[in-house]
């Protein structure tokens, strides 16, 4: 690749897009040296100072926030994206809380686990340690700044953040106060840097660097998703979808599938773990299909219904095999009518994406069951599929939600972004 030439979003600096890169990341494999050795205390120190910072700076924050959103409703940003770019005080607190708690967590980092005494008089077991370098790709999302440079310190990694272009003055008014943050620990600054250019080329260079980079975790759109995985020469923790499932048993409760299907679809529109399909058991549909997608329809929400379903639906409209596929981030679900557990299950390993479902039922085989046969990354019973969150899981909070079975799976906390090695202890031992 021919290296380009870009400014500093800032102060218009011309920079070697690739020169840049290179040194952002021999910064960070410098830093991480000092992150993977720093101790409990002063990785503490610097989150509780972190989120001093963003309380002391909110009205900076903000402002930079909605100089931001302005620019991108000029630019046509659409809808789902916006949401995720607004931030308010709310969201503010929010990342200050994220980061006290992420500091409230144990350490991971050195926890010895499994010792056995061999016969040869050896013990034998593993250790917690950093993965090293991690890159985080994300687009519209700026409390991501904060909660991934949280987990990346506290699991004793450093940090590469390349935030999207639409955030681009939000993010670095956050990755001032991690400054300040590091400073208070005496850790150096470049233990967690915020990509300065909104050149796309950037991202080109971030995932082909293995001599700097660990790991990459890419956080937004499907597009986001693939390019990085496409051009990636390093680990890639990831999902692309999020065609999340609610399945309705023929031994659910009416009322906790009614809230359960209203929140996991409508509570927010365009985030991974919102429910696009529904799948309702044969046994309950005359009695729970009507009033279930009456709630959606009053919500706003367009169905799209197998047969079946627009029988006992009148305005539901064709579903095709597509949209079994979808997910859609918008007001429309699919909606399907199925024997019973045997066809959700079949159904939902099929076409989900394997990110999250849910299974409304009174019957503990069934639920346990989809728990067991379902084959995605958080699977739930009697809850709304919103709970699939790292925050909700009690991590504090979460670099990323990955689908894949290698190396962490589900919602990513400290102990996904750490890896285990073998140690010996040994009292003068030597092999026969």
């Amino acid at each position: 690749m021919q290296a380009a030439d870009a400014a500093n979003w800032n102060t218009g600096t011309v920079m070697n897009v690739k020169d840049y890169m290179q040194q952002v990341g021999k910064a960070a494999r410098e830093a991480s040296r000092a992150t993977a050795r720093a101790s409990t205390a002063a990785k503490n120190t610097a989150l509780l100072t972190m989120a001093q910072a963003i309380r002391a700076r909110v009205s900076e924050l903000l402002a930079a926030n909605a100089a931001d959103v302005a620019e991108a409703q000029a630019n046509g940003l659409d809808a789902a994206m916006l949401d995720r770019l607004t931030l308010t005080e709310k969201g503010v607190e929010a990342m200050a809380l994220g980061l006290e708690q992420v500091a409230a967590l144990p350490d991971p980092i050195g926890e010895i686990s499994d010792m056995k005494r061999r016969p040869s008089g050896i013990q034998v077991g593993r250790m917690r340690v950093p993965l090293g370098v991690v890159g985080i790709i994300y687009e519209a999302r700026p409390n991501v700044t904060a909660d991934a440079a949280a987990l990346c310190l506290k699991s004793g990694n450093a940090a590469i953040l390349r935030g999207g272009k639409e955030a681009i003055r939000c993010n670095q008014a956050i990755a001032a106060c991690v400054r300040e943050g590091l400073a208070a620990a005496g850790l150096p600054a470049s233990a967690v840097q915020v990509v300065e250019t909104t050149d796309r080329e950037a991202v080109s260079h971030l995932v082909a660097m293995p001599e700097y980079v660990d790991v990459i975790v890419p956080r937004g759109g499907k597009g986001l998703i693939e390019r990085v995985s496409k051009e990636a020469r390093v680990p890639v923790i990831k999902h692309l979808d999020g065609n999340c499932h609610v399945y309705v048993d023929g031994a659910a409760d009416a009322a906790k599938a009614l809230a359960i299907l209203e929140n996991s679809k409508t509570q927010r529109l365009g985030t991974c773990n919102t429910a696009e399909s529904l799948l309702i058991a044969r046994g309950v549909a005359v009695s729970l299909a009507p009033t279930l997608c009456a709630m959606l329809s009053a919500k706003g929400v367009e169905i799209r219904g197998c047969e079946e379903t627009r029988k006992l639906v009148p305005q539901a409209i064709a579903a095709t095999e597509e949209d079994w596929y979808t997910e859609y981030l918008a007001a429309i679900i699919s909606v399907k009518i199925v024997a019973g557990i045997d066809e959700a299950i079949a159904h939902i390993n099929t076409y989900s994406s394997g990110h999250t479902e849910s299974i409304v039922t009174e019957n503990y085989t069934d639920a346990m069951r989809f728990l067991r046969e379902v084959d995605s990354a958080s699977v739930m019973v009697n809850a709304s599929t919103r709970f699939a969150d790292g925050f909700e899981f009690g991590l504090g909070a979460e670099i990323g939600i990955s689908t894949d079975k290698f190396h962490a799976r589900g919602p990513v906390g400290l102990e996904g972004l750490t890896s285990l090695k073998w140690i010996v202890l040994g009292n003068g031992e030597v092999r026969a």
